[in-house]
């Protein structure tokens, strides 16, 4: 009973309640407008398919099984990559925060540390006026989870992964640093380790921050149910695939 509730809620919140909003225009356009209602009908059909988890985990798992998690790590540094963060929020030691996936990058990071003892470079700057500097946010966490500041390389002027691939290699290069494990989330690997290889740097791939579940893809009611959820990760996949559509282009 309870997933049956859950389903229905799902046309009952929003982006749900849109696709049933759509399809009622074209049903009351059909007699007067039928080629407006078709039209009003296929543009539901495809906001629905964009917002379901089938299409989201479809696309996103297509990014995320690119490279695989190695065993162990063979290289000489660890660089994380930013993915967002928040200034003037409360954490403990300081203000602001990194956003979900950039601190699951960052867990990641500590954990490798532990596991090596190699040096962490975490690379992000402050994207938008509003938001935080991701590197120096990182610098203090790290700090706060027992990182020497010793071990603490940051990147914080780079706004976009390309940048991040630039300016860290530049940084590398200075270091002497020639071998980096590559951090960040599954989906955004496959992008990411282009850049690098564009920069001039051979990175080792590290995907963590997994969206989609491992194994064969299953199917049941949840997956056809319409949810900002599906919706975001639908908004990440293209936003990579554009990503490297734009990098091909360059």
């Amino acid at each position: 009973m309870i997933y049956i509730i859950k389903f229905i809620y799902s046309f009952v919140l929003p982006p749900g309640i849109f696709v049933l909003l759509l399809l009622a225009a074209a049903v009351w356009l059909w007699k007067k407008a039928r080629k407006q209602a078709w039209l009003i009908a296929g543009i539901a059909l495809l906001f629905y398919l964009s917002v379901i988890p089938l299409t989201s985990q479809t696309l996103i798992r297509s990014l995320e099984r690119q490279y695989d998690q190695p065993d162990a790590v063979q290289g000489d540094v660890i660089v994380v990559l930013g993915g967002g963060a928040t200034r003037s929020t409360p954490d403990l030691g300081g203000e602001g925060n990194l956003g979900g996936g950039a601190a699951n990058r960052l867990l990641t990071a500590v954990r490798l540390h532990r596991m090596t003892g190699l040096p962490i470079l975490f690379s992000g700057g402050q994207v938008f006026s509003d938001s935080g500097n991701e590197a120096d946010i990182a610098r203090r966490q790290l700090i706060g989870l027992g990182v020497q500041d010793i071990d603490i390389l940051v990147e914080n002027r780079s706004l976009n992964t390309e940048q991040n691939a630039v300016y860290t290699a530049a940084m590398l290069r200075e270091r002497g640093l020639s071998h980096p494990v590559l951090v960040t989330s599954a989906f955004h690997l496959p992008r990411a380790m282009g850049e690098f290889r564009r920069a001039g740097v051979e990175p080792e791939p590290f995907p963590t921050d997994y969206l989609a579940s491992g194994g064969r893809l299953r199917l049941y009611a949840g997956m056809f149910a319409p949810n900002s959820g599906a919706a975001g990760t639908t908004g990440l996949a293209l936003k990579e695939y554009l990503g490297m559509l734009a990098f091909k282009l360059r």
